[in-house]
């Protein structure tokens, strides 16, 4: 089920700073949600403790109500009210905490978290997120906040407050600007050491605390049983897997084997963070009418990175993608990613982009 947006309103931007935090706060304990950076992307934050609240998250994205929410919190202490942490979560924390790491945990029964963000789990996504601005509102605001990303439902990532306003203005009252964000792709979510959503805390980062499953897109929960759009780099070790499983349906929609998907965590939906035009992945030139997003020696109507930095590609790919999306060509084009470190998470968001019903 897909909620209503919300009737049309007036999105106000301000600049970072007290004055915006006060004010996003004020909307906080008022039940609104606001646009927030985090170190990942723009977020759309409200109270977590609050039905009424996140409802209007939901209806500000057109965000299905099966999908789970991340909760936003300032530190462990805080973390450990509302979740119960064994001794590998914990040692995750300290490691990577605050930072863009998601602990998928067991919800406590006295958690006082809305029903709406676990999406009727036992469990919930949590993280401490190390934006200074986001930070600050959480503070000030005295409250979790649950935030996944600001733009509409299944949209391109919002990394700056540009995209925000595109997105949902009309919908939301506030958007807070601290220019753009640093990572540029959502937080890494995982449940153990298993990872539900690649993202910057790679699963090169995540072996040294044990043994983790094989971290490639086959693997995730919530996928397989699709094809693929685009070719796969040749020789790719992986090549077969992406090509035999893809994202899998969204919940309520039957798979070919007639089961229905289930969405565990944030981030799981089949076609996600996608532009409204065509994508054709692993593009080594522009056909016809195509946008070509470039990476390393193929070039482009613009590079994710001229010299092959997948840390630099991954903070510019929502941004290239919002680019590519507003141009006056009917489709668009993005070079091969390699798989290595955070390229895992460029390479999920790709796939999910390109993906069409």
């Amino acid at each position: 089920m897909m909620t209503a947006p919300n009737p049309p309103m007036q999105t106000r931007t301000l600049p970072y700073g007290a004055v915006a935090i006060a004010e996003a706060a004020a909307l906080i304990r008022a039940g609104q949600p606001v646009a927030i950076p985090s170190e990942t992307v723009y977020g759309l934050a409200a109270d977590a403790t609050d039905s009424g609240a996140v409802a209007r998250i939901y209806a500000a994205k057109g965000r299905p109500s099966f999908n789970p929410l991340i909760v936003h919190v300032l530190d462990l202490a805080s973390a450990e009210r509302i979740a119960v942490f064994d001794a590998t979560a914990r040692a995750l924390a300290a490691a990577f905490w605050p930072g863009p790491l998601t602990l998928v945990l067991p919800v406590r029964g006295d958690a006082g978290i809305a029903s709406l963000v676990t999406a009727g789990l036992d469990t919930i996504a949590i993280r401490v997120p190390a934006h200074r601005a986001m930070r600050a509102l959480i503070a000030a605001a005295g409250v979790p906040l649950a935030a996944p990303s600001a733009n509409a439902s299944g949209a391109i990532s919002p990394t700056r407050a540009g995209h925000v306003v595109a997105s949902l203005g009309g919908r939301i009252a506030l958007v807070v600007d601290d220019g753009a964000t640093d990572a540029g792709v959502e937080s890494t979510i995982v449940a153990g050491l298993q990872v539900l959503r690649p993202g910057p805390v790679t699963a090169e980062d995540l072996a040294r605390f044990g043994d983790t499953p094989a971290s490639h897109p086959s693997r995730f929960p919530g996928e397989g049983r699709g094809p693929v759009e685009g070719d796969l780099p040749a020789g790719d070790a992986l090549s077969s897997a992406f090509l035999a499983t893809g994202p899998r349906p969204s919940p309520g929609k039957q798979g070919k084997e007639g089961e229905a998907a289930i969405i565990t965590a944030p981030g799981q939906l089949a076609s996600h963070y996608a532009p409204n035009k065509p994508l054709r992945l692993n593009a080594t030139e522009a056909e016809a009418d195509e946008y070509l997003i470039g990476f390393g020696a193929i070039g482009g109507d613009t590079s994710l990175s001229a010299r092959g930095d997948l840390t630099e590609a991954a903070a510019k790919l929502f941004d290239a993608l919002h680019l590519a999306d507003g141009s006056e060509r009917a489709r668009i084009a993005i070079a091969a990613i390699p798989l290595d470190g955070i390229g895992t998470a460029i390479n999920d968001r790709l796939r999910r982009a390109a993906h069409r019903d």
